[in-house]
């Protein structure tokens, strides 16, 4: 009998995990590019880290990476199921493109400004710009330019004009 149970058993665990593994065969490049992007975005996180002055937690930066990677494989697996629904009705895995272009956009944002951050650059990247006819590249705000007084003057501008038009009705 219980050499019965561990045959069904190892053949259950066996069908399910072809079934796992013919999920994700195909996957296999998206899932690499993201595992890429992750360690690049701790490698750089770290260092831009140091550069910040700020003390490296290894357990949390682990942690984090892991989740992270986790979070990919979600991400992934969204992706795959809006391609085996929308894409077979559309034609084309048009959802599951998108859902994967803004996941790994903005993991190639936060790898780029790490490393920018890293290497003392004043600039911000932003992935999604390079669809747009913006610039790529944008002052990255210190708190101290002509940028945070000229936005500080509009939000003071905003406050005052609510203030007179409150309770002209």
């Amino acid at each position: 009998m219980e050499e019965t149970t561990n045959n069904v058993f190892s053949s259950m665990m066996a069908s399910i995990g072809a079934t796992i593994a013919g999920f994700y065969a195909h996957l296999a490049p998206w899932l690499l590019l993201g595992m890429v992007l992750v360690l690049t975005d701790l490698r750089y996180g770290i260092l831009a880290a140091k550069t910040r002055g700020e003390t490296i937690r290894t357990s949390r930066a682990m942690r984090r990476t892991i989740n992270k990677m986790v979070d990919y494989l979600c991400w992934v697996t969204v992706a795959e199921v809006c391609s085996r629904t929308f894409g077979v009705t559309i034609g084309v895995p048009v959802v599951s493109l998108a859902v994967l272009f803004i996941i790994y956009g903005i993991e190639l944002s936060s790898c780029v400004n790490n490393y920018l951050e890293y290497k003392g650059t004043k600039k911000r990247f932003n992935f999604f710009k390079l669809i747009g006819k913006e610039e790529l590249l944008e002052d990255k705000p210190d708190g101290t330019g002509e940028e945070v007084e000229e936005e500080r003057e509009l939000i003071e501008t905003e406050i005052n004009v609510n203030k007179n038009d409150y309770g002209k009705d």
